[in-house]
C-alpha cells in the first residue's frame, strides 16, 4: 500500500505517528500490568520451616456498630496461632462500645482502645491509627478497615508469607469489591481492580509507590523508625498512601496475591459518595515525586492520544479507514485478552468484555476529578529520605 501521500499531509502524518506510538505503548502496558500480574502465581514455599510471627491486626472505627456486629468475628476467628485484634474506637456514639465489650468477654485476643473525647488535633484517622499501632504488642502489624472483611480465615497466615525475606518491612495485598448485578457496581469493581493492579504491578517491578490499608502490613518497629506519620500528620488523607510512598523500596517491599490473602468490601451505594472516595484516593498524589506523577499520567495520556489520533484520522478521510478499524480492533482485542487473565486471577466475573468502555469512561471521569481536587490542609510536607 502506498503511503507516500503522507508527505503532503503533515497533520495526517503526525496523527498516524501518534496512533502508532500510543498503540504500541498501550499494548505493552496491557501485557505488563494486566496479563503479567494475572498470570503470576504465588510461591507458597515451605511454611513448616518458617516460624509464624505474632501479629497485631489494627483498625479504627467510628459508629460502626452494625459492621462490628456482623463482621468482627471474621477477624477474631482467623486460623493463626498467635495474634491479637486492636480496635480503636474513636468517640463512637452508637452501640459500638457495647458490641466491643461483648466481644471482649468472649475473645481474649481482642484489645479495645477507646477515645471518649476528640483529642485529635489533626483531621483524619492518622492520630487514632497511630495510637492503635502504639498499643499493639506485636511487631508485625496487619491493617484492615471497618468496611471490609477477609475473604478467607487464612488471611493472616497468607499475608505473613510476605515476610519470607528477612529484610521485608512492608507487605502489600489485594482487596476486592463484591459484585452485584448493576452497571454502577461493575464500574466500582473495575475501577478498584485497575487501581490495585497498577500499584501491585509497579511494586513487583521494583517501583512501589502506594498501598491500601484495606489489606496492608508493615512492621511496628519500622513505622516508628521512619517517624510514623509525622511528616504528613496535618494532611487528612494518606495514612497508607503517603507512608508507603515515602518508605517503600524495591528491597523492603513484597506483594502477596494468593487467593486466601484477599479482603472484600461492599460497593458504595451512592454515586456522589463513590466519587468522593475516588477523589480522596488520588488527592495525595500531588505529594509524590515528579517521576512517579509522570508515570501515573503516562497511561491516561496514551489512551487519550490513541483515540484523538484515531478520531482525527477518521474525520479527515485522509487515512485508510480499514487500517484504522484493524488497529482499533487489535487494540481492544488485546486489552480484553490481557484483562481476562487479571479478572480470573482476582476472581472478578466477566468484566473484561467491557474494559474498553470502562477505560474511556474513566479517562473522562479521572480528568474531571483532577480538575476538581480536594482541598487538603497542610500542603507542605516534610519529605522522608528513603534509605
Amino acid at each position: 500500500m502506498d503511503f507516500s501521500y503522507l508527505l503532503s499531509e503533515p497533520l495526517t502524518a503526525v496523527m498516524a505517528l501518534a496512533l502508532t506510538v500510543s498503540f504500541v505503548w498501550l499494548a505493552v502496558y496491557y501485557g505488563m500490568v494486566y496479563m503479567r500480574l494475572g498470570r503470576r502465581r504465588e510461591d507458597a514455599g515451605d511454611e513448616r520451616q518458617r516460624p509464624l510471627p505474632p501479629v497485631s491486626v489494627v483498625l479504627t472505627v467510628h459508629n460502626e456498630a452494625d459492621w462490628l456486629r456482623e463482621n468482627l468475628p471474621y477477624l477474631l476467628e482467623q486460623d493463626y496461632p498467635d495474634y491479637e485484634v486492636v480496635v480503636v474506637d474513636f468517640i463512637s456514639q452508637d452501640d459500638t462500645q457495647f458490641i466491643l465489650k461483648v466481644c471482649s468477654d468472649h475473645y481474649a485476643r481482642l484489645k479495645i482502645v477507646q477515645f471518649h473525647q476528640d483529642v485529635n488535633l489533626y483531621r483524619g484517622r492518622k492520630y487514632p491509627l497511630s495510637i492503635g499501632i502504639q498499643s499493639a504488642k506485636n511487631d508485625h502489624i496487619l491493617f484492615s478497615e471497618p468496611d471490609c472483611v477477609p475473604k478467607d480465615f487464612g488471611w493472616i497466615r497468607s499475608m505473613m508469607q510476605g515476610y519470607r525475606r528477612g529484610d521485608t518491612q512492608i507487605v502489600l495485598g489485594y482487596s476486592g469489591v463484591r459484585q452485584t448485578k448493576s452497571f454502577f457496581n461493575w464500574l466500582q469493581v473495575y475501577d478498584n481492580l485497575d487501581y490495585f493492579l497498577r500499584f501491585l504491578s509497579a511494586a513487583l517491578s521494583g517501583r512501589p509507590y502506594t498501598g491500601c490499608s484495606r489489606n496492608l502490613s508493615y512492621r511496628r518497629s519500622f513505622f516508628f523508625q521512619r517517624n510514623a506519620f509525622y511528616s504528613h500528620l496535618s494532611i487528612a488523607e494518606g495514612a497508607d498512601d503517603i507512608f508507603v510512598n515515602q518508605n517503600a523500596t524495591r528491597q523492603n517491599t513484597q506483594v502477596v496475591i494468593a487467593p486466601d490473602s484477599f479482603t472484600l468490601t461492599d460497593s458504595q451505594p451512592g454515586f456522589v459518595r463513590w466519587c468522593r472516595l475516588r477523589r480522596e484516593r488520588v488527592a495525595t498524589r500531588r505529594f509524590y515525586p515528579l517521576i512517579q506523577r509522570l508515570r501515573l499520567k503516562a497511561y491516561p495520556f496514551a489512551v487519550l492520544l490513541f483515540y484523538v489520533a484515531a478520531g482525527v484520522l477518521l474525520a479527515r478521510h485522509t487515512f485508510p479507514w480499514q487500517i484504522l478499524l484493524a488497529v482499533l480492533a487489535l487494540k481492544c482485542g488485546w486489552q480484553i485478552l490481557a484483562v481476562s487473565f487479571a479478572v480470573k486471577r482476582f476472581d472478578v466475573k466477566m468484566l473484561h468484555w467491557l474494559s474498553p468502555i470502562f477505560e474511556i469512561y474513566f479517562l473522562f471521569a479521572n480528568t474531571f476529578s483532577a480538575l476538581t481536587p480536594l482541598s487538603l490542609k497542610g500542603k507542605r510536607i516534610r519529605r522522608v529520605v528513603k534509605k
